[in-house]
This record gives structure tokens, sequence and C-alpha cells, in this order.
């Protein structure tokens, strides 16, 4: 009989949940655990038993453990996870407490990111997995004024303007800055102030289904590293 592939997710805002890519593993028959932060959920002891990891954006910042002390629980699961060759996708606040865990800098941004941008694959994606058959510009929606720098040992995979670090690799782990995981409705309730919420919906129709296909194709390549 076919295992199960259990994923343990962290969600750490309400309006933050792992969207298309949850709908996505959840399709393929993953068994997803999702601790809540915002609920005041514990994180397990330890990454065993599950195939991968994934950790969720959300308004706080890394170096805040004091008012959020499960920052420093999740990030020993992370760094338990990346080192042990599991399968780790950070996505957006996720990617820079998995930088943080990793040895990398957490600072500002050269400027907060907010609505549609573009991000550009590096010449080292083309030969990372997970990258594998993404068009080389692809459309994202950003909400972040912090970045991470890459890891000692690992790898930029994806920059832009005016942030340039927008997605790295180390090892199995990877960071995105970026979302992709959004839909219409996360929109709506991330940007309830009618006029941003118009221009960015706007935008979808062209947009989303460039970004949307990028998703499915990254997710499609995170599954293939849990399965090898």
């Amino acid at each position: 009989m076919e295992l199960t592939l259990k994923i343990l997710v962290s969600q750490h805002h309400p309006e933050e949940g792992a969207g298309t890519f949850g709908r996505y593993l959840e399709g393929r028959g993953a068994e997803l655990d999702t601790v809540h932060t915002y609920l005041g959920h514990k994180f397990p002891a330890s990454i065993q038993g599950y195939a991968a990891m994934v950790s969720m954006g959300g308004p706080m910042n890394v170096y805040e453990e004091e008012e959020h002390p499960w920052l420093a629980d999740e990030g020993r699961l992370l760094a338990e996870a990346a080192r042990a060759g599991l399968p780790v996708l950070g996505i957006c606040l996720g990617a820079q407490l998995l930088a943080k865990v990793l040895g990398a800098a957490v600072t500002r941004s050269p400027q907060e990111e907010i609505g549609w941008y573009e991000v550009k694959q590096t010449r080292q994606a083309a030969d990372n997995p997970l990258w594998r058959g993404v068009e080389p510009v692809i459309p994202v929606v950003q909400w972040h004024g912090d970045m991470f720098q890459v890891p000692e040992g690992g790898e930029l995979m994806a920059s832009g303007w005016p942030c340039p670090n927008q997605a790295f690799a180390w090892r199995k782990a990877h960071g995105l800055q970026f979302h992709l995981e959004v839909t219409p409705d996360t929109i709506r309730d991330w940007f309830p102030e009618p006029q941003r919420q118009r221009d960015i919906l706007g935008r979808w129709e062209k947009l989303g289904i460039r970004m949307d296909a990028a998703a499915r194709r990254i997710y499609d390549n995170f599954w293939h590293l849990m399965e090898d």
C-alpha cells in the first residue's frame, strides 16, 4: 500500500494560508499538518515522520522572537528539515526565517514591495530542480519590507527590482520572497481598500494566468523533490 506523504505547514496569520499550494498538495494525496501559530498551536518536537516542511508568510519579522516566541521553535524545525535534506519551502516570512536559521542575515529591503512585480531567474536556476520548466521571468504578488541574504552554501535563484534577492536554494530547501499561492479571494482579503483592490484584480486576468502556470510548475517540481 502506498504511504501518504505527511507535510508540516506553518501558518502565521489567518489570511496567509497555503492557498493554491495547499490545495495542490492535498489533491496529490498529501496530508497537511498545519500549525496555526496565531491560535497558539505548538510545533512538534521533531521533523521526524514528515516528508517536507512549508513555512508561510506573515506580518511579523524574523527578529521579533520576544513578541512571537514560536519563531524560535519554527526556526529549529526549519533548520532540522533543511539539514536532513528534506524538501522545504519558505514563502515571504518563511523564506526569511529559513535564511536566518541557515546563518544568513535578514535586513530591510531597499524598498517595500506591495502588489504586482516581476522576478527573473538567475543563471544558477537553470540547473535547479525546483525551477525546471518555469519561464525565465514571472509576475508575482508581493507584500514585504524585509529581505533575506543568501545563506552560505546556497545560491540565488531569482532576482528583481527594487528588491534584488527574490529566491534562494540551499540543498533541497528553497525560499521565495514572493507569493505564488494567492488567489483573487486572497487579494480581496489583503487589500480591502477599493481602489487598490481594483488595481490588483484588474491585472489578474493577464498576469494571474502566467503566475498560476509558474506556480503549478514549481508545485510539481516540489512534489518530485519529495519523491526523490
